[in-house]
């Protein structure tokens, strides 16, 4: 699909995308999404001030996203070689701020190092290197900073999910919101629905010690997506109040 064939695709979001140009092109593709429910309390600690965290039915969820990461680009100009695509892993909780349900990122972790460097100054996202490596629905990253470990083995069912509530909470996700000095950071994202199929885990190691009150290798919910275009807006700053 081209920008404005996705841009027409608007009736699936919980709220209007900006009246302004998108700036930036990427992919996020072959995505295995594992979610955790948790108690509210365990994740208001975490959270900055400004940010709000969401619930559903008096809990909320952490996510960890593991997929590819394709094809950034600004708009108009050419992808840039080899830091445009990547694997990327991110561990996410469910937030509302400037009255959009959003996301906002525990932790953000990528394949390649320069990839991760310019990211981190272009986006201030908390980008980190982690070791990656994918092939034949195997993903493994280990992250020797922080003792981090995601090794997971899956299989692909062909029956797309008929979506419940929860799962559009979790997914339809289209702003990110992020602390970065005395600021928050706000970015607008716009894709179409995502398409979720069921998965099976075969094989699951996961072990994140400064989440391990969150996350563990038992998810309450799994899904996986083959992937979305994406359109994001540039970002736009706010004191943190």
């Amino acid at each position: 699909m081209n920008a404005t064939e996705i841009l027409k695709e608007k009736n699936h979001r919980p709220f209007e995308y900006p009246k302004r140009k998108w700036a930036f092109y990427q992919e996020w593709n072959k995505a295995v999404f594992l979610h955790w429910e948790v108690s509210p309390n365990l994740i208001t600690p975490l959270l900055p001030k400004g940010i709000k965290l969401d619930v559903l039915n008096e809990k909320t969820w952490v996510s960890l996203v593991a997929f590819n990461m394709n094809n950034i680009g600004i708009r108009n100009l050419p992808k840039v070689p080899y830091i445009s695509d990547f694997y990327e892993i991110n561990i996410r909780v469910y937030i509302t701020c400037n009255g959009k349900p959003s996301v906002y990122f525990l932790n953000m972790e990528g394949s390649k190092r320069s990839s991760c460097k310019i990211l981190r100054a272009v986006s201030k996202f908390p980008y980190q290197y982690s070791k990656m490596s994918r092939d034949n629905n195997i993903y493994i990253s280990k992250n020797k900073t922080f003792n981090d470990i995601f090794n997971i083995e899956y299989h692909i069912e062909d029956t797309p999910i008929k979506k419940d509530k929860t799962d559009l909470w979790l997914t339809e996700r289209y702003a990110v919101f992020q602390d970065y000095k005395n600021h928050i950071i706000e970015y607008d994202v716009h894709h179409i629905e995502w398409p979720v199929q069921s998965i099976m885990i075969k094989k699951l190691n996961l072990n994140y010690p400064r989440f391990s009150h969150l996350i563990n290798n038992h998810p309450d919910k799994i899904h996986y997506s083959s992937g979305v275009q994406v359109l994001t807006w540039d970002k736009r700053k706010r004191p943190i109040k």
